[in-house]
C-alpha cells in the first residue's frame, strides 16, 4: 500500500547503523517500535522498567537510574497477593518481595550500564494525565489496580512537562553527553480520559516538546497516524491503537528518516533471512530443501563475520 507522504520530517545528523546501541522507553507505541529494531537485529534495549506513559514518571525513573539509587523496602507494597512498585509497570510486579527489589536494582545498574553505552535513546511520551498517591503524594507510573480513591487525577501543566523533559536530557547527559535524542508522541488515544481530555493532553506534550526540539530530533509518528493513516483501516479492533499495517508505514518512514543508507541494504538481507527461516517446507528431507537450508545458513555466516552481534 503506498500513500504520499506529507509530514515533513527531518533526517538526522547522526543516523542509526548496526553498530548503534539503541535505548527506547515511553507507552505502548515504544514497544512496537523495538520489535521492528529486534526484528532487523539491531542493538536495541526496550522499557527496562515496562510501560511507562507520562513524562514525570519516566523522569523519576531516570534520576534513580543515572544516580544509581537503588530500590528499598519503603519503594514497594503488597497488593492483590503481589508485590509492586508505583514506579514500574505491573510487569515486573512479583509475588516475593526480594525477589522484585533484586529484579528492580538489577535493572537500575544495568540501565545506567546501557545509558553509558548508547549512542541514541528514542523517548516516546504517551500523556499528560497523571495520577498522584493521596498518601505519599507522590505520581504514580502504574497504580497497579490499587483503589482510585486512593489517587487524584491531574493534568500536567506544559511548564512542568517541559522542565521534566528538560531534566530528563540533563540527568541522560551527566553519563552520556554524547548521546543522541529522538523524541516522539505515541500515536495511542487515551479515550479513557476522554476525546477531548486526550486532545489536550496531547496539546500540552507537544507544546511542551517544542522548545527541547531546537536542539533534538523529534519523529512525527502522531502526527502520521492522525493525518496520514487517518482512516479506521489502520486501526486495530479497539480502534485506538495502529494495526500492523500502520505500524510498518510509520516504521518505513522511520527507518527512511534516521537509519543509514548503508544500513538499510543490511536490513534487506536480515529480512530475507528472516523469512527464510519462518518458511516450512512441504519436504524437509528433500535435496531441493537440504540446499535451501545450506544456502540460508551461508547468508548466516557471512552476515554473522560482518556483524557479530546480530544472531538468528
Amino acid at each position: 500500500m503506498q500513500f504520499r507522504t506529507q509530514i515533513p520530517i527531518s533526517k538526522s545528523n547522526n543516523p542509526i547503523d548496526y553498530n548503534s546501541k539503541i535505548l527506547s522507553v515511553g507507552s505502548c507505541f515504544a514497544e512496537n517500535m523495538a520489535e521492528k529494531f529486534d526484528y532487523f537485529k539491531f542493538q536495541n534495549e526496550t522499557n527496562p522498567f515496562g510501560i511507562i506513559f507520562n513524562p514525570v514518571s519516566i523522569e523519576k525513573l531516570f534520576s534513580r537510574i543515572c544516580k544509581k539509587e537503588l530500590f528499598m523496602e519503603k519503594d514497594v507494597f503488597f497488593h492483590n497477593e503481589r508485590w509492586h512498585s508505583f514506579e514500574v509497570h505491573s510487569d515486573l510486579s512479583n509475588a516475593d518481595r526480594q525477589e522484585l527489589l533484586e529484579s528492580l536494582n538489577k535493572a537500575v545498574t544495568e540501565t545506567n550500564k546501557k545509558i553509558k553505552e548508547a549512542t541514541h535513546i528514542i523517548i516516546t511520551f504517551g500523556t499528560s494525565w497523571i495520577y498522584r498517591n493521596l498518601e505519599s503524594r507522590e505520581i504514580a507510573a502504574n497504580c497497579h489496580k490499587v483503589p482510585q480513591k486512593q489517587f487524584s487525577k491531574e493534568l500536567l501543566s506544559v511548564e512542568v512537562i517541559q522542565k521534566s523533559i528538560q531534566n530528563t536530557i540533563d540527568l541522560i547527559q551527566t553519563l552520556n553527553p554524547d548521546i543522541n535524542f529522538i523524541f516522539t508522541i505515541s500515536p495511542v488515544r487515551h479515550i479513557k480520559d476522554g476525546f477531548t481530555e486526550n486532545q489536550v493532553s496531547k496539546s500540552h506534550l507537544f507544546t511542551a516538546l517544542h522548545q527541547v526540539l531546537k536542539t533534538h530530533n523529534y519523529f512525527p509518528s502522531y502526527e502520521i497516524m492522525m493525518d496520514e493513516l487517518r482512516d479506521y483501516r489502520f486501526y486495530n479492533e479497539d480502534m485506538l491503537h495502529p494495526n500492523q499495517i500502520a505500524i510498518d508505514y510509520i516504521w518505513k518512514l522511520f527507518s527512511e528518516n534516521y537509519i543509514s543508507q548503508e544500513s538499510i541494504s543490511t536490513m534487506h538481507e536480515v529480512d530475507e533471512i528472516q523469512k527464510s527461516l519462518r518458511h516450512r517446507s512441504f519436504n524437509p528431507e528433500s535435496e531441493q530443501h537440504q540446499k535451501f537450508l545450506a544456502k540460508l545458513q551461508q547468508k548466516i555466516t557471512v552476515l554473522g563475520e560482518n556483524l557479530p552481534h546480530i544472531k538468528f
